[in-house]
């Protein structure tokens, strides 16, 4: 029998592995096998789904306003631009295997399955899916041993079944646009414009019209983001393209207006949940990068 202080409690394991890597017969798809302990998404978007089945462990995070739990056997479903966030529910961490759609892979599925049902829009960010969890993470096994036609075959599966059961329609717009929509759209542009040198809170507001609290409430209720977090979010993103081009990463951290590399790296593995370095590592092909606390 273990109790505190006998000295024999069970070591907390904080060995940390990420291995991203893309395959060629799942164009448009990320993916990710990872074990996190420490590690600590901060929050951000996606520009498409993030879908994925929890192997051990529970993941923590924020979304829509309220903290979710994944357990293991449970499967994540993130929205595009939807601002989350992500963290161990537990001492010993979380390992999942995560698949990054685009919208237009998705979209695709749902329309030859799902007439008229338009962009996917997923209500429930953790469900409980036997036949989805076995399709994603076998899916998922034979694109790491890269077996084209059983991964792209399951993977088309895997989506199928999750958005069957577990897709609505997106929700209607509650509001009419107003001033703070227009605003926070003009904001939005200029931090697209100006990613390398965007300008001050005050600056901001005063170019859209707007007050600087006003602005900064209502850009964080539209994107669920604050401008700053945005516009990070907004320079990984343009990383990941370059990085993906072959820019170097040194090169990418000034193009997309970070100060230094070790700035860029901070930010995008907060984000991305791997290094630039593995990120354009993985190519077509998967690769592996480990690290350890």
């Amino acid at each position: 029998m273990t109790g505190r202080g006998s000295g024999l409690e069970r070591p907390l394991e904080t060995k940390e592995t990420a291995h991203f890597w893309r395959n060629p017969a799942l164009p448009g798809v990320d993916l990710l096998k990872a074990r996190y302990v420490t590690h600590r998404f901060t929050r951000h978007a996606h520009a498409g789904y993030a879908i994925g089945v929890i192997l051990s462990g529970v993941e923590e995070f924020d979304y829509r306003g309220s903290r979710h739990r994944a357990g293991a056997g449970s499967v994540v479903l993130v929205d595009p631009d939807q601002a989350h966030n992500g963290h161990a529910g537990e001492p010993d961490g979380w390992s999942y295997r995560m698949l990054y759609p685009s919208v237009e892979v998705l979209t695709e599925i749902a329309g030859e399955l799902l007439a008229g049902r338009g962009t996917p829009y997923f209500p429930e960010p953790v469900v409980s899916s036997t036949r989805g969890a076995v399709l994603l993470r076998k899916a998922h096994d034979a694109a790491e041993h890269g077996d084209s036609l059983a991964s792209s075959t399951l993977a088309r599966a895997a989506f199928g079944t999750l958005l069957r059961l577990h897709a609505a329609r997106l929700p209607p717009e509650t509001s009419h646009p107003g001033d703070n929509d227009l605003a926070v759209r003009l904001a939005r542009e200029i931090l697209h414009e100006r990613l390398v040198d965007p300008p001050t809170i005050e600056d901001l507001a005063l170019a859209v019209r707007a007050k600087p609290f006003a602005l900064i409430r209502a850009f964080k209720a539209a994107t669920g983001l604050p401008p700053h977090a945005y516009l990070n979010t907004l320079r990984v993103t343009r990383a990941r393209g370059l990085l993906t081009a072959g820019v170097p990463a040194a090169r990418v951290a000034t193009d997309v207006g970070f100060t230094d590399q070790a700035h860029l790296t901070r930010h995008f593995k907060r984000i991305v949940g791997v290094p630039p370095a593995a990120y354009q590592r993985a190519g077509t092909y998967k690769t592996e990068a480990e690290s350890s606390t």
